[in-house]
């Protein structure tokens, strides 16, 4: 389980004293119960593996943004530290899929949806984000189809 090879790398990173790691690993403990919180009060139950995939990507989205931020405003150095949070976080995601393995999943998906045109968007991504959370892009996938079901 996610939460376990998170609890063992803190352990680890405690034992190596590797502070920037563990700041992280810690970071993204935090986020977890939060969630888990969250998630209590609307009546539901603590998060699975594939939901806490979707909490570590928004985490690396808000650290992408914040660089390309401090890269804007001149600092290298902060920039440099959310890149390697991002480093961190991304350790715990499933392998993000190619672009070419995108577009296979989309053309399938459409396909078993016989969606055909821009209404049916929704429905896709729906389908796409229910069989692929943590492995997909889901910004190249919006774009992908609906350049897909404009043809």
């Amino acid at each position: 389980m996610l939460r376990d090879d998170i609890n063992n790398a803190v352990k680890e990173a405690m034992k190596a004293r590797d502070e920037h790691r563990l700041s992280t690993l810690r970071m993204i403990n935090s986020t977890f119960k939060n969630a888990d919180i969250e998630a209590r009060g609307a009546g539901k139950p603590a998060l699975g593996d594939t939901d806490l995939h979707a909490v570590l990507q928004k985490m690396i989205k808000q650290r992408q943004e914040a660089a390309e931020l401090y890269d804007k405003g001149g600092r290298a150095d902060l920039s440099t530290r959310e890149r390697a949070e991002i480093a961190v976080i991304s350790a715990y995601l499933p392998r993000q899929m190619s672009e070419d393995d995108v577009k296979g999943a989309i053309a399938e998906t459409i396909a078993a949806l016989g969606a055909s045109s821009m209404k049916d968007m929704g429905k896709v991504i729906g389908a796409l984000k229910a069989k692929y959370v943590g492995q997909m892009d889901f910004a190249l996938a919006s774009a992908l189809v609906k350049a897909a079901l404009m043809k």
